[in-house]
């Protein structure tokens, strides 16, 4: 059985402050990006394995978020071995929730295929466990996330009037370098209520916190958000952690300059 987990965007994301057990309360909007998608496969076999193509997965295979979401639901029911294959199309290290949404769509494949049972609010429990925005993908859905990025409420935000295009810069984000670089405050007023503004407005309101610091560190990823508004996009900015920058346009643009050392996705 064959499942297309898709990327997300970050429409803005404040960082509030440290918590105690290391993470940090966010608030953000994620909204799926489904014209953007990995494909992950499942066949039931003799025994566990992990096999992609693709994009290159850096790390162990012990690692990937689909190996430990099988043994997290191994623990409460007698899955069999399966034979997993993912071929790689979300870029990595592009603040694309990639790798979570592949993790998330793996709990929604074991699911179905062997009749677990699940209800949604379950496997966003188990979800929950893998990494913080992995349970975003169980229903995948726009929502304002919060707390550690996996509290959800749901949004009224429809963007199909629009085209989304993202690009990619040859560079690579870490998760480490984002947070590293950023400086928690409190926000004067919620993306809960920024989001409702027209989306023409949001360049004065809704901003992304890290990339104050990772645009010095990285000035062609601000470029290509600064390409993007000269191209006419009501809206642009990096999401999530970075690399990749998405605009919002109220028609496809021209970004022939942009394809030039960079992947646009439209």
């Amino acid at each position: 059985m064959i499942i297309f987990p898709n990327a997300k965007i970050n429409i803005g994301l404040n960082v509030i402050d440290r918590r105690d057990d290391g993470y940090h309360n966010i608030e953000t909007i994620f909204y799926p990006l489904i014209n953007i998608k990995d494909a992950l496969e499942i066949i039931e076999a003799d025994k566990l394995s992990f096999e992609s193509s693709g994009l290159d997965i850096p790390g162990r295979v012990e690692d990937n978020l689909c190996i430990k979401g099988y043994h997290l639901l191994k623990k409460d029911f007698d899955l069999p071995p399966v034979k997993m294959h993912l071929h790689k199309h979300i870029p990595i290290g592009a603040g694309l929730g990639g790798g979570s949404a592949d993790a998330a769509f793996f709990i929604r494949l074991l699911n179905q295929n062997f009749n677990l049972g699940l209800k949604d609010d379950q496997m966003l429990g188990y979800a929950r466990q893998l990494g913080a925005d992995c349970a975003f993908f169980i229903q995948n859905k726009p929502v304002f996330a919060f707390d550690k990025g996996d509290e959800f409420e749901p949004v009224k935000l429809d963007l199909s009037n629009y085209k989304i295009v993202l690009v990619m810069p040859p560079v690579h984000v870490s998760t480490a370098e984002a947070y590293g670089g950023v400086k928690p405050s409190p926000t004067k007023t919620s993306l809960m209520e920024l989001i409702y503004r027209p989306v023409a407005e949001w360049k004065n309101h809704i901003k992304n916190d890290f990339e104050l610091s990772i645009f010095k560190n990285h000035p062609e990823i601000r470029g290509v958000k600064a390409a993007l508004y000269e191209a006419g996009a009501l809206y642009a900015s990096m999401s999530g952690s970075g690399a990749s920058v998405f605009g919002i346009f109220d028609k496809t643009p021209d970004l022939e300059g942009l394809a030039q050392g960079n992947e646009v996705f439209y």
